[in-house]
């Protein structure tokens, strides 16, 4: 098998899990990964080297159908399984003739999906030592574009990553290196085959599927606010997509990876194969023939994608989820010297700068909000944890300046959301990215979707958080820093703030006291804000 570097800089390295494997630097460790997807299992066995790269040392694909009627039965095909086992078995055989240090075995949707997938994943740990890692949607998106962003230079491009399989697709929209949203989709080359059938060349027929796919994407996405310039595929259909039509003009020995086509080309080559049968499609250039019934399914889900997002270019990417296990196997690995805690200031200040936040101002609401908080905990017995979170959310508030000005506090959301910072633990993370949401515009309500998902007493935290952090937002209102430090006093029903500054800050008050609203409701008092100055005056 030929022999790829891997190319791009490296990641920073994930949090530790129980699974990582530790290796001397003098040993060259060989790693595999197994994707076992709804239409077809992958192994790749490679072999890793410094600043997260790797060279690939062996592949192998068989197609399984493992997803093949999980729509209609609920369940795993049992000729499915076996195949899928014999195959499994297969690849094992392969890894321990390579002597392979470390495996990790993923499944994606028809094993998540399957009534029966908790058993399959007991047979293949029974018949073959496999341990299988069931992953979710939001994973397995991560995954993808974690390959996509050490290979695509995304840097000033607002994308939209697909990764198409065979009972799902994950779509990921992304500004710059960093992600806004992610979805998942039941829109999956195999499933759409089963459900519509594979010969299509009834323009009623096609014309139903894509209305399903529209359906589809509306219920489950979200357009974008700002235009995206791209879209890049990865998964077995972008790759046939890319093969058919470099054949179809003479290129065939240029590698797929990187291949660039219109939303025309899909169009065309859609119409192309629907007037094939079967048969005639096994003959076309660059189609696999374990694909050709369900390329055109998975071509109208390509088409479905651009339409929705409005975009009239993408890009191949051949490799994809299991090119994502690999990289994060590496980034476990080599990052295993250094166990310590992860240092939170660093991780924060890398995010905000690489979404163009101003730091001075952000870290001194961060300040701010801080002080407010410990006066208010010790009248209001609040969580004293609570000051790490509040402070965090005021730090990267504004990051959603990176997609625009205009709703910039609820794109806030979504990227802390998907940030993945590892000083963090998920269910804190979405606290942050709430309190953010709420640093500006409308207060929380339950009708917003991801602030009645929290429990009750999380949604009373991100309201009292949220409060202190418009108070602490309006006090550098003037992003000059001119406000040094602030006071809390009084008791429940009136609370004082008390600011120092060098000089009268009128633009920072004014703006503090036209922010009280929130405070004053959720904390039941009302807010007196003045001066130190004044105050000194006052006494004199």
């Amino acid at each position: 098998m030929p022999q790829i570097p891997m190319d791009g800089p490296p990641l920073s390295p994930p949090r530790m899990t129980e699974q990582q494997t530790y290796l001397s630097p003098d040993v060259i460790p060989r790693l595999a990964a197994i994707d076992v997807g709804s239409n077809s299992i992958r192994l790749v066995v490679a072999e890793a080297q410094a600043g997260g790269r790797y060279r690939i040392l062996d592949e192998e694909r068989e197609t399984t159908r493992l997803g093949r009627a999980l729509a209609t039965t609920g369940e795993l095909d049992p000729a499915s399984i076996e195949s899928s086992l014999a195959a499994l078995r297969r690849f094992k055989s392969i890894i321990s003739g390579l002597n392979v240090e470390s495996i990790r075995t993923i499944a994606t949707c028809a094993v998540r999906e399957a009534k029966n997938g908790a058993e399959f994943c007991r047979r293949v740990q029974e018949e073959t030592g496999l341990e299988v890692e069931v992953i979710d949607s939001d994973q397995e998106a991560d995954l993808a574009f974690q390959s996509v962003r050490r290979r695509f230079d995304l840097s000033g491009k607002s994308t939209v990553l697909a990764d198409i399989g065979g009972g799902s697709t994950e779509i990921v929209i992304a500004s710059g290196d960093i992600i806004e949203s992610m979805y998942a989709t039941k829109l999956g080359a195999v499933r759409l085959a089963e459900k519509f059938g594979s010969d299509l060349s009834d323009d009623g027929r096609f014309a139903s599927l894509k209305r399903w796919i529209d359906r589809e994407l509306r219920k489950t996405t979200e357009k974008p606010s700002a235009p995206l310039h791209l879209l890049i595929g990865s998964g077995g259909t972008f790759t046939s997509l890319a093969s058919m039509l470099m054949a179809s003009r003479g290129l065939s020995r240029l590698p797929a990876s990187g291949f660039r086509a219109s939303r025309a080309d899909v169009c065309h080559l859609i119409d192309r194969l629907r007037g094939m049968s079967l048969e005639e499609r096994c003959q076309a250039p660059g189609l696999n023939a374990d694909r050709v019934d369900i390329i055109v399914p998975g071509l109208a889900i390509i088409d479905g994608i651009m339409r929705r997002f409005r975009v009239n270019t993408l890009q191949v990417h051949t490799y994809g989820v299991r090119d994502g296990v690999l990289l994060t196997m590496i980034d476990n690995m080599q990052g295993a010297a250094d166990i310590s805690s992860p240092n939170v200031d660093e991780q924060i200040d890398r995010f905000t700068e690489a979404c163009g936040v101003g730091v001075d101002h952000s870290r001194h609401v961060a300040k701010l909000a801080g002080e407010i908080y410990a006066g208010l905990a010790a009248i209001y017995d609040l969580p004293t944890s609570d000051r790490r979170l509040l402070e965090a959310a005021a730090r990267m508030q504004d990051v959603g300046y990176l997609i625009s000005y205009q709703g910039h506090h609820k794109h806030s959301y979504h990227l802390i959301l998907h940030s993945r910072l590892e000083a963090f633990e998920p269910e804190e993370l979405e606290i942050i990215a709430n309190v953010a949401r709420y640093h500006r515009g409308a207060e929380p309500k339950k009708k917003h979707e991801s602030f009645a998902g929290l429990s009750g007493e999380d949604r009373k935290r991100v309201r009292r958080m949220a409060a202190i952090l418009r108070l602490a937002g309006g006090l550098d209102r003037s992003h000059n820093q001119i406000i040094k430090a602030v006071e809390v006093t009084g008791s429940p029903g009136q609370i004082e703030l008390t600011v120092h500054a060098a000089e009268y800050p009128e633009v920072d008050l004014w703006a503090c006291r036209r922010r009280a609203e929130m405070f004053q409701n959720e904390f039941d008092a009302e807010l007196i804000v003045r001066w130190a100055g004044q105050a000194a005056a006052a006494t004199a």
